[in-house]
Parts: structure tokens; C-alpha cells; sequence
């Protein structure tokens, strides 16, 4: 087939782009680069089946594809925050602008939604049913509330036009190839411990996360992408639970640092509980994450030594 991945040369997207590679199929990489990087694709050029543009989805754009994977949007504080009205735009706009591509065509749209449309969960773990606790003006809101309007639209192209759509809502995901300075937990923890630095926790670390390797994520978005009966949303993350101070003397240990743990205030909004239910997706994708927290950190923590100038 002929698939377009916006967002191809992100952490997740490149990641993606070279499993649908591996599969025979041809690639389209449509990326702004404002967060994405060449260097996650450099290692796709030499295919004669993959493609980049450079283009934003907040403007239109005419191509002949069979599926869509939406993935285009910062998708870290640092990032989402640095531009909050690009940030919705690229959500809204961008996700009537794919889906209006994909009734053109009649292509298949899977949207990367979020574990953030459940906002700082009142229920625990998130099932899908559970409809959020989301705080629309808050600073974490325009990617919040943008990724929960465009749930909203794929739903809504889907019962008026016949839209075909998968929705995924992704909860924390790590491995090569993330950021080195995007905010998240896990790349914060390991750059600092491999240069020696204090590792930062917000709170009191005893708020939780639950890390999916990005292996995992990607057999679930490709299930659910050839699922013919099934359009989501469903939660595609890992279930084991890990506080965060906990995580953080675990990052010390398997890099060997002499890093110490420091206290900042937590940030505004943050979610205290994060934790997918994965019922629906055991059940009807027949998926479930494989890879140990210890295998998939210790591959990242590789990535990232060869980037990291030690301390």
C-alpha cells in the first residue's frame, strides 16, 4: 500500500516509517521539522520507497494514499507549551485538513490520540470509557483539549461521511531516537544520569507513569490500522505502574551514575496517576506490551550514551 506518515521523522514516526517499510509497503514522511529530525530517517533514504515532505498539515495538501497514519503535533510539555496556538492548530486544523484528504481518497486514518485526553484521571487505571478530568484553560490544555477535539472530528467525519478511522490513544512511550531536551521523564532521567548531573522530580515522586517501549506501541498501531471492524479509540500502553522516584534510582543504577535526586514543585496540571487499562486491546487487537521496563531502557540508555558526552 501507500501509506502517509505526518510526523514521519519524529521519535514515534520514523520509528514507524521504517516498520512499514520493512512490510513492502511505500512511505510518504510528511514532517515540518519542527520537532522532528533528519537524523531519525537519514537511515530510510537509501529505500526507493520512502519519501519526505517537508510540509505542516495546517495547510492543505493533495496526495494518493491508501492509509494515513496522523501523528503530526509536539507531543512533550517543552515543545506543546513553546507555541500553544500552533499546537491546537496543528490538532484541529491539521486533523480536518488529513481527514478531509482521506474522504477525498477514501484512505483509511488512524489519529495518534493520547493517555492526556483523560487529563489528571479520577478513575484508576483509564479505561476508554472514562470520559476525562481535563482542565480547558489550563497550560497543558491546548494539546489536552486539541487532541480530545480531534477525537471529536474523527467521529465526526466517520458517522457523516463514511470517514474510515482508527483512534489510539498512546500513553507514555520511550526508546531511541526520543529528543534529548523534549521534558519527558525518561529522557530528562537518562541524559542526566549518563552526564552526571542531579536528576529532577517533580513533587515528591510518588506520582506514577506507566513506559511502553516503542516496539510495542508500534505492533498495536498496526493492528489496530488493519483491524476491519474496529475503530478505537483504545488504549495502547503499558499497564505496569512505576512511581516516579522509583524510576529515577532505577535510570541511576543500570547507568552506573553518581547522579543525585533533586525536588522541584510540581508543575501545573500534572497528572498524578497515569495508567492504562488494556482490556480492549488484549481483547479485541489481541495485543499486549512484551518488552521488560529493564530490556527497553537498557536499549535507550544506549542510544542516548552515544549522543551524551559523559560526566
Amino acid at each position: 500500500m501507500r501509506i502517509l506518515v505526518t510526523g514521519g521523522a519524529g521519535f514515534i514516526g520514523s520509528h514507524l516509517c521504517e516498520r512499514l517499510l520493512e512490510q513492502g509497503h511505500d512511505v510518504l514522511c510528511l514532517d515540518n521539522f519542527f520537532t522532528g529530525s533528519k537524523r531519525n530517517i537519514d537511515r530510510l533514504m537509501d529505500f526507493h520507497r520512502f519519501e519526505v515532505i517537508r510540509h505542516d498539515i495546517i495547510e492543505p495538501i493533495l496526495l494518493e494514499v491508501d492509509r494515513i497514519y496522523n501523528l503530526a503535533c509536539p507531543a512533550s510539555p517543552v515543545h506543546y507549551q513553546y507555541n500553544p496556538v500552533k499546537t491546537i492548530k496543528t490538532s484541529v486544523m491539521g486533523t480536518i485538513n488529513m481527514l478531509g484528504l482521506a474522504k477525498r481518497v477514501r484512505a483509511r486514518i488512524l489519529q495518534a490520540s493520547t493517555s492526556e485526553v483523560y487529563g489528571d484521571p479520577t478513575i484508576h487505571p483509564q479505561p476508554e470509557s472514562y470520559w476525562g478530568n481535563v482542565n480547558p484553560i489550563g497550560i497543558r490544555s491546548c494539546y489536552d483539549e486539541g487532541k480530545r477535539v480531534a477525537e471529536t472530528l474523527l467521529m465526526d467525519y466517520h458517522r457523516q461521511n463514511g470517514v474510515d478511522i482508527r483512534i489510539a490513544r498512546i500513553f507514555n512511550t520511550y526508546g531511541p531516537r526520543m529528543a534529548e531536551h523534549d521534558g519527558r521523564v525518561v529522557s530528562n532521567f537518562v541524559v542526566q544520569a549518563l552526564r552526571g548531573e542531579d536528576l529532577t522530580v517533580y513533587g515528591d515522586g510518588s506520582q506514577t507513569r506507566s513506559f511502553c517501549y516503542v516496539d510495542d506501541l508500534l505492533d498495536g498501531l498496526v493492528t489496530l490500522m488493519e483491524h476491519d471492524q474496529f475503530c478505537g479509540p483504545v488504549n495502547l500502553g503499558n499497564p505496569e505502574e512505576t512511581p516516579i522516584i522509583e524510576f529515577a534510582r532505577r535510570i541511576i543504577a543500570m547507568t552506573g551514575s553518581s547522579s543525585q535526586i533533586i525536588y522541584r514543585p510540581l508543575p501545573s496540571d500534572d497528572p498524578r496517576q497515569r495508567q492504562p487499562d488494556i482490556t480492549l486491546a488484549r481483547t479485541i487487537l489481541g495485543w499486549e506490551p512484551r518488552v521488560s521496563l529493564d530490556e527497553g531502557l537498557a536499549k535507550t540508555i544506549e542510544y542516548f550514551a552515544g549522543l551524551t558526552p559523559t560526566g
